[in-house]
Order: C-alpha cells, then structure tokens, then sequence
C-alpha cells in the first residue's frame, strides 16, 4: 500500500516518489566455518556451549539462527538476518566470541582449546530452499561420520512458518 504523504519515521526519498508503508525482509544464509586445520576439536561439551552461545550472539545483532550442524571439524549455520545486520561484525563475534569464552570457561569436555580456521563461506539462500538447507545441515553427522560428535544428540532446532514471523520496522505496524 501506498502512502502519497511523507511520515516522520519515512527516510529521505526522491521528492515526488511515492513511499511504503511497511518493509517485509527474508534474507536468510548458510555460513560454514571450520576448525584450524580441520582439527577434530568440537566436543560434547563445547557443541552445547556453541549452540547456546551463537543463539545468543547473533539476537544481539539482529540476527536468528534457525538451524546447526555440526561436527567434530566444522560447522554450519541457516540464519536469518535483517537488512541492517553487519554480517562481518556478526562473524566476527560469533566466531571470536565463541573460541575467547570457550577458552577461558573450560567448556570441552575433553580439555581441548577450541580454534578457528581464518575464513568462512557464506551463502544466500531462498526461503523456497530453507527445508532443503535444513536437512543438508541436519545430515552433517551422516555426510561425516569419521568427524561424529560423541555424547551429543544434536541441536535443538528452531522452526518459523516462512512469512509468519516478518520482522518489521519498530515504527511500523502489522496489517
């Protein structure tokens, strides 16, 4: 819907260009980053504190993660990001962050010190291929069975309907 008035909350447009009355953003992506040197470090203990860790993480800078896989070597995240996200500032918090915290509250649970490769890879993804990434990051254990993490089951995963959860602008409302 169109509005042919200027609203405060409006950012500055062309003069005489018509404005939107809401903004509706699905912009997902599959990161992937891994050990140093595809070392075998990610154990029971740090998988649980990875994935609560990296919740966290990226709620702080606007961001969900929708899914996990991992194993011993590496690990991929489906996350669901908003316009104004700085992707780079949340890799680097996410993992930094995760690696520091690791380090200095002892989470492994076999005493390793958790160490990332430089690098990650990341990848847009369509919401018409969300159920897709999902299973393929699900099927990490399978795809890897030499780099299984024992004693862990697994993530807790977290859905959303496509389209039901739109974040939208604070100064916006739902139709």
């Amino acid at each position: 819907m169109l509005r042919a008035q200027p609203h405060e909350n409006d950012a500055a447009v062309m003069p005489g260009s018509p404005r939107l009355t809401s903004m509706i953003d699905r912009i997902y992506c599959h990161i992937v980053w891994g050990t140093r040197d595809r070392a075998p470090l990610i154990d029971a203990g740090l998988a649980r504190f990875l994935c609560a860790f990296l919740r966290g993480v990226a709620a702080q800078e606007h961001a969900r993660i929708l899914e996990i896989g991992m194993v011993r070597t590496h690990l991929h995240l489906l996350v669901r990001i908003r316009p104004t996200t700085d992707v780079s500032r949340l890799l680097q918090r996410l993992k930094g962050g995760s690696a520091t915290i690791a380090g200095k509250e002892h989470h492994s649970t076999e005493g390793g010190r958790l160490r990332w490769a430089k690098g990650y890879s990341i990848f847009s993804v369509s919401w018409r291929s969300l159920a897709a990434v999902r299973e393929y990051l699900r099927a990490q254990p399978v795809r890897h069975p030499d780099a299984v993490i024992p004693g862990w089951s697994g993530d807790s995963r977290e859905y959303e309907d496509v389209g039901s959860d739109e974040w939208r602008s604070e100064h916006r409302k739902r139709m």
